[in-house]
């Protein structure tokens, strides 16, 4: 449940991240007034595919925006609809709210940024800290790559096969595993929760998009950071070395 008004919209990916670690996220919604609903956060919000919760001022300077999304929160959990609330905001107002809901057996995450008071990252279970990333220099081009002259098309039976597609090391995948790691006793995640937390992040995920045959061919090419594990069931866990660069 995001409050709009309050947060960038540029901190929802790392938001749905940090809340897919506890389980289907199966309430995605943004509120904020008409001004705040536009522009940027009109495209984050269709992008990561929440309902827009629209929320007029009724008077100068009243926020209608915080009030709707205290009900909302406190129906859904008097429904049974949600076990454990993820709040992105920096909003102290919602500390109580926070309150209530850990009272009635919910568990509460906070995703806000760095002015985030005391009063609200103490009234949650958790507080996850967002910082905007630095925008990263594109990737040079590389060496040799010239454009080939254009052929004639070639008969279809002397076609080459389409070459496979070339193995990236994406950091996301590197900093779910620092994420599910840090919160497990034994310092390693299986490959199935691995999984699933990554198909909960982005439900179009696929190792193949990446050039890999699987998650585990996947896991294998990062042997710089990454060390698997074959467990005596027979699955595979994960764990870290150390935190370096990806592609």
């Amino acid at each position: 449940m995001v409050d709009c008004d309050n947060v960038s919209p540029d901190i929802l990916e790392h938001a749905l991240q940090m809340a897919a670690q506890f389980g289907r996220v199966v309430l995605r919604r943004g509120y904020g007034n008409p001004e705040a609903l536009s522009n940027k956060w009109q495209e984050a919000l269709v992008q990561w595919a929440f309902t827009p919760c629209l929320q007029f001022r009724y008077s100068a300077g009243k926020n209608t925006s915080d009030i709707a999304l205290a009900l909302d929160a406190l129906e859904a959990l008097f429904d049974q609809r949600a076990e454990v609330f993820c709040l992105v905001t920096s909003d102290s107002d919602f500390a109580y709210l926070c309150r209530k809901l850990r009272e009635r057996g919910a568990s509460v995450c906070i995703v806000g940024e760095a002015k985030t008071p005391p009063a609200l990252r103490n009234a949650s279970d958790q507080f996850f800290e967002w910082t905007k990333p630095k925008p990263q220099p594109p990737e040079p081009p590389s060496a040799g790559c010239t454009k080939a002259p254009e052929k004639p098309a070639a008969d279809v039976s002397t076609t080459p096969a389409a070459k496979p597609l070339p193995k990236h090391r994406p950091r996301f995948v590197l900093d779910a595993v620092k994420l599910l790691v840090s919160e497990a006793s034994e310092g390693k995640v299986g490959l199935g929760a691995l999984g699933q937390y990554l198909k909960r992040t982005n439900p179009a995920f696929t190792p193949n998009q990446y050039g890999h045959a699987g998650l585990l061919q996947m896991l294998k090419s990062y042997e710089q950071q990454l060390s698997l594990k074959q467990e005596p069931n027979g699955g595979w866990s994960v764990s870290l070395k150390t935190a370096t660069t990806t592609d």
